[in-house]
């Protein structure tokens, strides 16, 4: 008589991704059984899916949700309310900032060890490496000097036109901005290209790591990378520190929800809807109309030119990324989620591990759009004309500063004093309604940029033609199989019971 197998008898193999975790039955087996007689589960539908991500920690669609809840609730309280009391935000953001100090923790480390290992990767490679440096920085800039460039059309053909001169009493400074304004007004528009070179080389690579210099730190891992030997030890406690480094984002990942409701709820119950004027409106509108139209229209046109695929599809597929990228207004802070949500992607490793941290460094889409909203808000309003020599200047020098920017919220605000008084605009009063609005357009401006790491992660892939054979003809390297192994065998552990064993023929 046969005997029934249980479930610790079934093998599964090393490395099986998840999805894949039922294997494809044998020409010899019934129709819906594996081999070894396990049946086969069926094929879910669109509605069984999205429940089952409804129920999955950390999911796109519970971000999307907490997202959603937390827009909603924070807009009706913050339009309706006019006595908010003033611990409540700071209080309601408690949960979420400590997620995200967590989330920002293992920026730094995780950075060091993905340009480590991609740099040891790209070292197999006798031409898609060099390729793909190319490519990546090639791309970049081309895409931050079109960004500033439609910017700068459209403030000029309508968004000036809409704004107002302002009165006097709008011009004048406070005591506290007046600070911040004489700190940062003598900067010529060298000082600019000077801090855009010199924060590649830090004099100190540990004050680099403390003061979290991320540029100095990626160059300095590109450099150790190149160094390292394969059989260096060094390397093996690279590896070590990046599968840790993976274990504590998983966890992290499934807090998001939660993280990104609170910080989303906190910060709009900021929001003076009742106070925004007309230059502010202009201001909101053209900042955020600018990068709807580089992220629906400009990157899609580019993706779809390289790659002849839907550019909406591995946009929505990667909402987790730039839903974090709005709730945290950071993109060192997001480059944990981005990097999972490429390789759910099946991008190739050595592309994640390159790309996305460089990109989340110096791709700065919506930063390079907002400084030529900013600069020419401050020329309209106190009756200022621009020449075209001065908006030559201005895309020169966006370009730069997007690339100077610290990925961390608000931090384009001195860069935007500097750009301002280069082409002799006085920093007066209308300053301070930029500082007031810029942490709501801070979020639209880090939303763009992760959203543009997602979409130049696939071209790079596709142009520079890097697979994972191209580093191990065995396939994925031994880290990404050692990630699939530790996610799979938990899930499989969790899913054990719900295999239904069958009887095996006498």
């Amino acid at each position: 008589m046969a005997t029934v197998p249980t479930t610790e008898s079934i093998p599964y193999e090393k490395g099986d991704a998840i999805e894949n975790a039922h294997s494809v039955p044998s020409q010899s087996s019934p129709p819906g059984t594996r081999t070894g007689g396990e049946t086969e589960k069926p094929k879910l539908n669109f509605g069984q899916k999205c429940l089952r991500e409804l129920k999955t920690p950390g999911s796109a669609i519970q971000i999307i949700l907490a997202a959603i809840l937390g827009i909603a609730i924070g807009i009706a309280v913050s339009s309706t309310t006019t006595d908010i009391p003033e611990a409540a935000p700071t209080i309601l953001e408690i949960p979420g900032m400590l997620w995200l100090r967590a989330l920002r923790a293992t920026v730094l480390p995780l950075i060091v060890t993905a340009i480590v290992l991609a740099v040891q990767n790209l070292k197999d490679m006798s031409e898609g490496g060099s390729k793909l440096v190319k490519w990546t920085i090639g791309y970049y800039v081309l895409t931050t000097i079109f960004a500033v460039v439609h910017s700068m059309i459209l403030m000029d053909l309508v968004w000036s036109n809409l704004m107002v001169v302002a009165d006097a009493e709008s011009l004048q400074v406070d005591s506290d901005q007046q600070k911040t304004i004489d700190e940062n007004s003598g900067n010529a528009p060298h000082d600019i290209v000077v801090s855009v070179f010199t924060s590649f080389i830090p004099q100190n690579i540990f004050q680099a790591l403390a003061e979290d210099q991320l540029l100095g730190v990626l160059v300095t891992a590109v450099v150790v990378g190149c160094l390292l030997k394969r059989d260096s030890a060094l390397l093996r406690a690279v590896k070590e520190i990046d599968k840790m480094v993976f274990i504590v984002i998983s966890f992290l990942i499934k807090l998001a929800p939660i993280g990104v409701f609170f910080l989303i709820l906190a910060n709009l119950l900021n929001l003076p809807i009742s106070d925004i004027g007309i230059n502010l409106g202009v201001l909101l509108g053209s900042s955020i109309a600018g990068m709807f139209i580089h992220l629906f229209i400009c990157l899609p046109i580019i993706f779809f030119c390289f790659t002849r695929e839907n550019p909406f599809a591995i946009w929505m597929k990667c909402s987790p990324a730039w839903i974090t990228a709005w709730g945290s207004a950071s993109s060192a802070a997001t480059l944990p989620v981005t990097m999972r949500c490429l390789r759910k992607q099946k991008i190739a490793e050595p592309i994640v591990q390159f790309t996305a941290p460089l990109g989340a460094l110096i791709n700065m889409d919506g930063t390079s759009i907002y400084f030529p909203c900013v600069v020419v808000f401050l020329a309209i309003t106190q009756g200022m004309t621009l020449n075209a020599g001065d908006y030559t200047l201005i895309v020169l020098l966006a370009v730069l500063s997007s690339i100077a920017t610290t990925p961390i919220p608000s931090s384009s605000l001195v860069l935007t004093i500097m750009i301002a008084n280069s082409v002799g605009i006085p920093i007066t009063g209308m300053y301070a309604v930029v500082v007031a609005i810029d942490w709501f357009i801070d979020r639209f401006r880090t939303a763009l940029n992760v959203s543009g790491d997602v979409f130049a992660a696939r071209i790079l892939e596709k142009m520079s033609g890097i697979t994972d054979e191209s580093v191990s003809p065995g396939g994925r390297e031994q880290q990404v199989l050692d990630r699939m192994v530790l996610s799979d065998n938990q899930a499989t552990l969790q899913n054990a019971d719900s295999i239904t064993p069958v009887k095996e023929k006498a």
